[in-house]
Order: C-alpha cells, then structure tokens, then sequence
C-alpha cells in the first residue's frame, strides 16, 4: 500500500509512476492520481527524471530546499481527503477555496499550508491532528464561517 511504505519506496512510486507514463503503461487508479499532481508539477520533473540522483537525497528547509515528494504527498493526500470527504465538511470547504481562488491548484495549494500547520502541531504536541481546527482552516480559505 502506498502509506506503509518507507521514504525510498514512497519515492519509487513517485519515479515508476513518471517511468510508466513514459512507456504509456496503464496505469491503476491511485497511480492516475499522483501521475496527475506530478504533471500539475514540471518544476519536480528534472528530480524524477534522476532517480539516481533523487532517491537519497535530502531536502534541507534551513537551506530553502522544498521536498517535491512531500509536497506532491501533499497533494494528493488533500485528493484523498476531498474523496472521502474527511474531515466531514471538507468537500465543500474545498469547493470554497476553489472558487475564492478561482484555481484547484492554488487552492490546493493553501489548503497545503493549512494541513502542514495541523500536522506540525500534532507532531509538537504528541497528539492526533486536530481535524475541526483543520477544517475551520480551510473552510476560512472560502470566506465560509465557522460550522458552515
């Protein structure tokens, strides 16, 4: 499964996703998924066209380096979130943002900060993400108020 993956073979998925699109494999579903937030993403294209390169490497934040697997994961861990509708509410907090923004990626793209907020003060403070604060959050992107 992709989420019980170390940070190599999360990696890989992201390298043999791109390889596959290449030699026009066909491709399942969750696959589909990341080859599309990949392709919204040619900034990240030189990374997966270098596996060597790639696969080991460290992003430093300290140095402004941004990690493009973390924040394609990113990404698509929002689509997950969309799909399922969790948070409950989250669908049309979503929708809000996108229309507020007038783009699903920018959208996307602040909705991101607001989950690397919730996931760096879950990490600090021991706990599971707080996903109502999370959600007032995103619903606040689409100028929705709180409990809407």
């Amino acid at each position: 499964m992709y989420f019980q993956q170390d940070r190599n073979e999360l990696r890989q998925t992201y390298f043999d996703v791109w390889r596959r699109r290449d030699d026009k494999a066909q491709l399942e579903p969750l696959e589909l998924l990341i080859l599309g937030v990949i392709e919204e993403h040619p900034e990240y294209h030189d990374f997966l066209d270098d596996p060597d390169s790639s696969l080991d490497r460290d992003f430093s934040p300290e140095y402004g380096q941004s990690n493009p697997f973390l924040h394609m994961g990113m990404h698509i861990a929002i689509r997950e979130q969309l799909t399922t509708d969790r948070p409950p509410g989250f669908a049309m907090a979503y929708a809000g943002a996108v229309r507020r923004y007038a783009d699903s990626h920018e959208a996307e793209h602040r909705i991101l900060e607001c989950l690397a907020e919730t996931l760096w003060l879950a990490h600090r403070d021991g706990t599971a993400p707080a996903e109502l604060d999370y959600l007032e959050k995103v619903r606040a992107l689409g100028g929705m108020e709180a409990g809407s």
